[in-house]
């Protein structure tokens, strides 16, 4: 027997299918959005339209953007010489959160994963190439996650532009901000002691 009027139990399906989000989640989204005066209602379902229509990717760093390039890329006072690469357009907001990073990006949408069929022509790798051929990037920051997608597609940048004159780095991994010794992993504590600086 169907608990759910039928366009009900549709709009708990497509919540449903969003990451991160449990069937009981579904059904709150689901009822929430059902509560809503119609004019908020439509307002929610015109900006996820307007979302996908109007944006793209920006076409020299591939970050997400609604112009030909985003206002990061087009910032000139920016520093032009050096690349952090990341996977995703989240990562980007993480690193701009800081205030600290004042280069530019390149947006992989994703990490090599031979398990999943994601090979380097599957992800935004190509791009990079070419703009590092094309530009007077000094430096290029590989800044994937330290998981072994993350590791996998790091090696594979550094291999890809060894040919190249310019610095490859990794960003440092290690103990966390008020972490304890004992809770951390062998790898972890490993990076940590790699990735030491004299003080």
């Amino acid at each position: 027997m169907d608990y759910f009027a039928p366009p009900v139990e549709r709009l708990i399906e497509e919540f449903a299918r969003l990451p991160g989000i449990g069937q009981k989640t579904a059904q709150r989204l689901a009822f929430h959005v059902l509560t809503l005066p119609r004019e908020d209602a439509d307002r929610f379902a015109d900006a996820i339209r307007d979302a996908k229509a109007k944006t793209f990717t920006c076409k020299r760093c591939q970050n997400l953007t609604d112009s030909e390039l985003c206002p990061i890329c087009a910032n000139a006072a920016r520093d032009q010489k050096t690349v952090c690469v990341v996977a995703d357009p989240r990562d980007v907001i993480a690193f701009e959160r800081t205030k600290e990073y004042k280069g530019l990006y390149h947006v992989l949408h994703g990490t090599l994963s031979p398990l999943n069929h994601i090979g380097p022509d599957d992800i935004r790798i190509r791009e990079l190439i070419q703009r590092v051929a094309d530009e007077d990037i000094e430096e290029v920051i590989l800044a994937t996650n330290p998981d072994t997608e993350g590791e996998a597609t790091a090696m594979y940048i550094s291999r890809i532009l060894s040919p190249f004159e310019l610095k490859i780095t990794r960003l440092a991994y290690g103990i966390p901000v008020g972490g304890h010794l004992e809770f951390v992993d062998e790898v972890t504590l490993t990076r940590a002691l790699e990735g030491r600086q004299e003080l």
